[in-house]
């Protein structure tokens, strides 16, 4: 385990401390407040401060959100990884509690601070940072005397994320599994870049203390299981997991086995570096006449089979910043001339499969232009589409199975989305 944290400091923008928790008594307050205000007033740009820093043997770790800092000192060789997420989930849990992150709302509810700050770390080590577990037994209203009151199961037991007795009439997964397509194209019709990056969101709702496992056409899984993939098997990469994911098992026998959280998740996201095949290709064609004309013709092609269809493509086709006067005229859908962003915006509710639309734009220039005026800018075209029931990778659920000890029945619902991250194509 890495170093502790000595205590956790909740700062004004002048770097001021408003309120303190000291975990382990060797750093004083006015020792970090004196190190934080030379920090700040020793770099021109506060925005480029670095989030860790080295004085005395102290290492201060901290970050910014609108205007308060936050942060943590250590007098040991800590995990500054650790800590810097330590201080993002303190963030996500203040702005559960209420609502809005800002110097006011600390004051209003120093109490409810000191409570969240005394759970979520004992003694400098992080504990319990799940905002929903948290608000099960510390409330935001008025103190009232009651009886000992029986932590949540959750803080007693190793299922951190989840809470116990959860019951539901309907018991439901979803499961969506999304990719982004980033590409970026030179002019010569090169792909420069490319990449896919996938994520597997679940929405739970199951009642008690389910198991759920989750089998993809992972390559390594298959071979491992001896068959050959009827399919596409699929090198992931980059694989990151939520907590409730049994690391062990997974590395074992690459099974993805966990207890989901109640609601809303991520359970997984992956990378895939490998070549994608543009899905939406975009050409263009343009011809200037004496200095006082401009007509431009773009072609998109989709290159992807006919029985799948992208669906709200929008194609960003930029024109020079002094045309006026537009005629647009297209094969398919509706394209408008917006000069806040120098371009034509072509939208198409609906692409099918290997086709091909035609856009043709005619504008006026300024018949006297500037001898040193600045060279034209080379703006990418950029798009944006989705399309359901697809993955670029491949990627399939073999299945998703849920065990609970009721022997309840539960539906698992599975979608693919793939949609168009960073996508730009170059065309001049």
């Amino acid at each position: 385990m890495g170093g502790a944290a000595s205590a956790i400091f909740l700062m004004d923008i002048k770097g001021h401390v408003l309120i303190w928790r000291d975990y382990r008594g060797d750093i004083s307050v006015s020792q970090a407040e004196r190190f934080f205000t030379d920090h700040i007033d020793n770099e021109s740009d506060p925005a480029a401060l670095e989030p860790v820093a080295h004085e005395n043997g102290v290492t201060y770790i901290f970050v910014q959100h609108k205007n308060l800092y936050l942060m943590t000192a250590s007098r040991q060789n800590c995990n500054a990884a650790s800590l810097l997420l330590f201080l993002h989930r303190v963030i996500q849990v203040f702005k559960h509690y209420f609502e809005e992150l800002e110097e006011e709302s600390l004051r209003d509810n120093f109490v409810v601070v000191y409570e969240l700050l005394d759970e979520m770390m004992d003694f400098g080590y992080p504990q319990y940072t799940e905002a929903k577990i948290l608000s099960e037994f510390i409330k935001t209203d008025a103190y009232r005397m009651e009886v000992a009151q029986r932590p949540p199961m959750a803080v007693t037991n190793a299922v951190s994320w989840r809470s116990d007795g959860i019951q539901y009439k309907r018991n439901e997964v979803f499961l969506d599994v999304i990719e982004s397509v980033n590409i970026l194209v030179n002019s010569n019709g090169q792909i420069i870049r490319s990449d896919v990056i996938g994520a597997l969101k679940m929405r739970t709702q199951l009642s008690g203390m389910p198991e759920c496992k989750l089998g993809l056409n992972d390559r390594v899984l298959l071979e491992a299981e001896g068959q050959t993939a009827r399919g596409k098997a699929v090198d992931l990469e980059d694989i990151k997991f939520h907590q409730c994911v049994r690391l062990a098992r997974f590395e074992n026998d690459r099974t993805i086995s966990f207890i989901p959280p109640d609601g809303s998740f991520d359970l997984m996201t992956y990378r895939l570096s490998t070549q994608v095949r543009p899905l939406i290709w975009v050409e263009a064609q343009v011809e200037k006449y004496s200095r006082s004309r401009i007509e431009i013709m773009v072609k998109a092609r989709s290159q992807f089979k006919e029985r799948s269809y992208a669906t709200n493509v929008e194609i960003d086709l930029p024109v020079p910043s002094d045309a006026t006067n537009p005629n647009i005229r297209t094969s398919m859908g509706s394209a408008a001339y917006t000069p806040e962003k120098d371009a034509i915006v072509w939208k198409i509710r609906s692409f099918p499969g290997n086709k091909e639309y035609l856009l043709r734009a005619e504008f006026k220039l300024p018949s006297v232009t500037a001898e040193d005026g600045a060279p034209e800018k080379k703006v990418p075209v950029h798009v944006k589409f989705e399309m359901p029931y697809f993955t670029v990778s491949g990627i399939q659920v073999r299945y998703l199975k849920i065990i609970e000890k009721s022997g309840y029945t539960a539906l698992p619902w599975v979608r693919y989305i793939t949609m168009a991250g960073e996508y730009e194509i170059r065309l001049f």
